[in-house]
């Protein structure tokens, strides 16, 4: 079992059934299964037209969960990526319909075509108001007969929904949907397939490529492409969906997770759309968010659409679906706030020291040397990145030396402490901070050095919550500090056999490590403390026979 499911055959009905329980009462089913899935608005407004669409299951929340006022009345489920049965389209027709007519939006696919056609043939044989949208948005193939009807197509529900909502006729609804329809264009990519439950595992993808241009039924691409940088990804798909719509007009745009992209990458991909020249024609985005998936295929796609009075109206509208519509929002410029100097900022005028440059330089080349080694010690036991962690915070401070106070000790440890807090991420960061922020504080207040050293390391182990043989980076950093008078070398010495020791602990008491079981730990030494260790060694080199003072 890959899915979170039961029977499989069972996995759309269950699906449709936990959304209508969720809803509130807002919605409601027909009591057709399991031959027909159809969910509708459980109040039907008198006298407005009635906007039906579906498809296939698989594409959630689209489309049962774009059900509500303002966007459709009832949505038709099929199995996964299955057409609807015409039975179940006809049951959804005569349920919803109150008088004033039905709308069928529908993608352009051969079985919605033709089952949803067949409904509303007999719904008219039966003295219904019927009328059908084929959306066909897909822009993957140029020239293409028969274009599928994609993720686009929900600007035409949210739009005509509008209008419906607002007591327009069947007649205009339709027109406008028909205009949304024909105006919209949508292009997808993906790096892998879609997965449906009960069944075998679908093509895999060459690992570094992604299928630009493939459908939400997991169909191939029409062109295989190498994944670089989103940019170049994103900046391919907005230039092709330009071509659609040449000019200057300005364009509604909609972000669309195809299942398996995190909200972390669909900030990098809408932030470069909107440097993108179509981006820059951007007054609406919807999105981005799952609207039109793919089950949990690792992809997205990006659809625009001209804007004029009316579909900007429609799409700014207000609405209550019942899952996941997300509010359309106008475009802005990236807005900055200005950031506040904090209550302890102090200007302190650059100083040199040839010792002190030396031995900073030497401990950012160490870390920086060290990365790939420590991420690799750090995969076995945490996230994998205590190397880059630490190397980032070295690259800052090397890459600012020449600004840095080297001659004023007090000054120095108090700018590397802010700096490490900003640039070295995650708790050890923080700590480290912590430690050289005291350590200053001690200086200022005429402690010696390696005394206030020791201060930092206590307020390490006070906010840290860790202590010596607690498999943590103060195992290799006390010792080191407690053999400080003797030299530079017997403290490296001493941060060595400290953080060797932390292979023989098979329990850590703060950190990931804390809640990783102790046959993963023994024989392993802490990446945080094997990061000290490679500190104290760069210092020992590059102080030689020099005291710490």
């Amino acid at each position: 079992m890959t899915h979170f499911v039961n029977e499989p055959s069972a996995v759309v009905t269950g699906s449709l059934d936990g959304l209508v329980r969720s809803s509130g009462g807002l919605l409601t089913r027909l009591d057709g299964y399991p031959d027909i899935k159809v969910v509708r608005r459980a109040q039907l407004p008198a006298d407005r037209v009635a906007l039906i669409s579906g498809g296939g299951a698989g594409h959630e929340p689209a489309h049962a969960g774009f059900v509500g006022t303002g966007l459709l009345t009832a949505a038709v489920s099929g199995e996964i990526f299955a057409s609807p049965s015409v039975e179940a389209v006809l049951a959804a027709i005569m349920s919803v319909d109150t008088g004033a007519g039905s709308l069928l939006i529908v993608k352009n696919y051969t079985g919605d075509r033709l089952n949803f056609g067949l409904a509303a043939e007999r719904a008219r044989g039966s003295g219904r108001q019927v009328e059908i949208v084929i959306v066909s948005d897909d822009v993957a193939l140029k020239g293409s007969p028969q274009p599928r009807g994609i993720a686009g197509t929900l600007f035409v529900h949210k739009i005509a929904g509008a209008a419906a909502e607002s007591g327009a006729g069947l007649a205009e609804v339709t027109e406008l949907a028909r205009h949304v329809a024909l105006s919209v264009r949508t292009l997808g990519v993906s790096m892998s397939g879609a997965d449906i439950p009960g069944r075998p595992p679908s093509r895999s993808f060459r690992t570094g490529t992604a299928e630009l241009g493939l459908g939400i039924h997991g169909e191939p691409g029409v062109e295989t492409i190498e994944v670089g940088a989103a940019r170049e990804i994103v900046g391919r798909m907005a230039a092709r969906l330009e071509e659609e719509m040449p000019g200057e007009a300005r364009v509604a745009l909609l972000v669309n997770n195809l299942g398996g992209v995190s909200g972390l990458e669909l900030g990098v991909i809408v932030n470069d759309l909107l440097d993108t020249s179509l981006g820059a024609r951007g007054d609406i985005l919807v999105g981005p968010a799952a609207l039109m998936t793919s089950l949990s295929m690792k992809g997205f796609s990006i659809s625009a659409m001209p804007l004029d009075g009316r579909t900007r109206e429609g799409l700014l509208a207000p609405s209550e679906p019942t899952s996941s519509w997300p509010v359309a929002r106008t475009v802005s410029q990236l807005n900055l706030s200005p950031l506040p100097v904090a209550g302890d900022a102090r200007t302190v005028p650059r100083s040199d020291d040839s010792l002190v440059r030396s031995m900073l330089m030497a401990v950012s080349a160490a870390l920086t040397d060290e990365r790939e080694r420590l991420d690799a010690l750090d995969a076995l036991v945490g996230d994998g990145d205590t190397g880059s962690t630490f190397a980032s915070a070295a690259g800052r401070i090397a890459g600012e030396v020449d600004q840095l106070p080297l001659a004023d000790r007090g000054a120095l440890l108090h700018r590397l402490g802010e700096m490490v807090s900003v640039s070295m991420g995650g708790s050890s960061g923080v700590l480290i901070s912590i430690m050289l922020t005291a350590a200053s504080v001690a200086l200022e207040q005429g402690s010696e050095l390696i005394p206030a050293l020791e201060r930092g390391g206590e307020a390490m182990q006070r906010y840290g919550g860790a202590a010596l043989g607690g498999r943590t980076m103060l195992d290799a950093l006390l010792p080191a500090l407690a053999q400080l008078a003797a030299g530079p070398g017997a403290a490296a010495a001493a941060a060595a056999d400290g953080a060797a020791a932390t292979a023989t602990m098979g329990r850590a008491s703060a950190g990931r490590s804390a809640n990783v079981p102790s046959s993963h730990l023994l024989g392993v030494a802490d990446p945080g403390a094997e990061a000290v260790a490679v500190v104290f060694a760069a210092i020992a080199r590059s102080l030689g026979g020099f005291p710490i003072a």
